[in-house]
């Protein structure tokens, strides 16, 4: 299609989150009947649904034009890509993913040097490669179709394996020896979709919106009415994305005052407030902030 961009959005498990922050951002993405080509309202957009394993690789060789996909898999294929943001959200929490190098608890390994020799099981071998290169380490790297934690000690002295919370880490008694990788989903083009006018043009625009969606997450809008001599006192109290807004109201002596602040500290700035003579408090959510 003429003036269209064609997307790659992550298959497995961050394709419900992302799906889900471009409905916020406000793209509205359809799942088709097998789920590899979706649509969406939005009509210069032309979508694959791709592993995110893979859409580093088919940016790289000019197949898609952009995608979202981990910073970990574009690292792991080597691929030449123009990252445009970090997309600081994952799959199961707000926590970045981790590359983690694991080992069982009573294991000896107590540093990556003891890998010396070793065998290593993982899906990311480019990831744990260019670490033990880097650590000056000489260890057997294989690669792991799934189910990596249950590969040690029988299989293999170690692996490194994917994690946000640790749980199934410390649910199947193994320890974290060291971190490889911290990793957020980024927004990448290939370098000849950057080049092309309208195309660059329309990734801005998303990345705008993407940011801006992730801006809003965790705050909300908050907005009063004080009496004029209580300002100061108020701004003391007030945290603020920069200075609050204020506005003189039509009644002499009274003003306006409106910000963003971050939701959790809500419950122990309204009752401030208040003492301080604040009325017509309201919090309201907001959906997108941009910076």
């Amino acid at each position: 299609m003429a003036n269209s961009l064609k997307i790659a959005l992550p298959k497995g498990s961050l394709q419900e989150p992302t799906i889900q922050l471009l409905k916020q951002a406000g793209y509205n993405v359809h799942m088709s009947d097998r789920g590899l080509r979706p649509s969406s309202d939005d009509t210069e957009l032309d979508i694959y649904l791709i592993r995110a394993q893979e859409i580093g690789r088919y940016i790289d060789t000019g197949f898609i034009d952009c995608g979202i996909t981990g910073l970990d898999w574009a690292h792991e294929n080597g691929a030449e890509l123009v990252d445009l943001a970090e997309l600081p959200y994952s799959r199961a929490t707000t926590r970045p993913t981790k590359w983690v190098l694991v080992v069982p608890e009573d294991s000896p390994i107590q540093d990556v040097k003891d890998l010396e020799g070793k065998r290593i099981a993982t899906e990311g071998i480019g990831i744990t490669e260019r670490y033990l290169k880097e650590k000056g380490v000489k260890a057997e790297v294989e690669f792991s179709w799934g189910a990596t934690e249950v590969k040690v000690p029988d299989l293999v002295d170690a692996i490194v394996d994917v994690t946000e919370t640790g749980s199934s880490i410390r649910a199947n008694d193994l320890r974290i020896v060291d971190t490889l990788l911290t990793s957020f989903p980024h927004f990448y083009s290939s370098p000849a979709a950057y080049e092309d006018e309208f195309k660059r043009a329309k990734m801005d625009r998303m990345v705008l919106m993407l940011k801006a969606t992730l801006n809003a997450r965790g705050k909300v809008g908050l907005k009063m009415n004080l009496p004029e001599d209580a300002l100061s006192k108020v701004l003391e109290t007030l945290p603020s994305l920069r200075r609050p807004t204020v506005s003189q109201l039509a009644e002499p002596g009274w003003l306006a005052v409106e910000t963003i602040i971050e939701e959790n500290e809500v419950r122990q700035l309204i009752p401030d407030l208040k003492a301080l003579g604040a009325e017509g408090i309201i919090e309201y959510d907001i959906s997108k902030l941009v910076h």
